[in-house]
């Protein structure tokens, strides 16, 4: 399922405009992107939960040329399934 089939299946559930339904998942969406862009971690109880991970800078390998490279510091966003998902995709 992508962006807009969820946006058509909403419309359709709930008898919206898809400019309403469009307007809903953004807001849903664009709620998550910043609370994980402040570090909070969102949690969708017995479906999953998006945390933010932080990785020191080490020291790295170009794969190509053999070189040694500085990798600098990142975050990046994590996804952990729910027990309910598991159950559920496990049938």
């Amino acid at each position: 399922m992508n962006k807009l089939e969820l946006i058509d299946m909403l419309k359709n559930e709930c008898r919206l405009s898809k400019k309403e339904a469009a307007a809903i998942v953004d807001l849903f969406f664009d709620s998550m992107s910043e609370a994980l862009a402040k570090g909070d971690r969102v949690e969708i109880r017995g479906l999953c939960s998006f945390y933010v991970k932080e990785y020191r800078s080490y020291q790295g390998r170009n794969p190509k040329s053999g070189e040694s490279v500085q990798v600098a510091p990142k975050k990046l966003p994590f996804f952990k399934s729910g027990k309910e998902l598991k159950e559920r995709v496990d049938y």
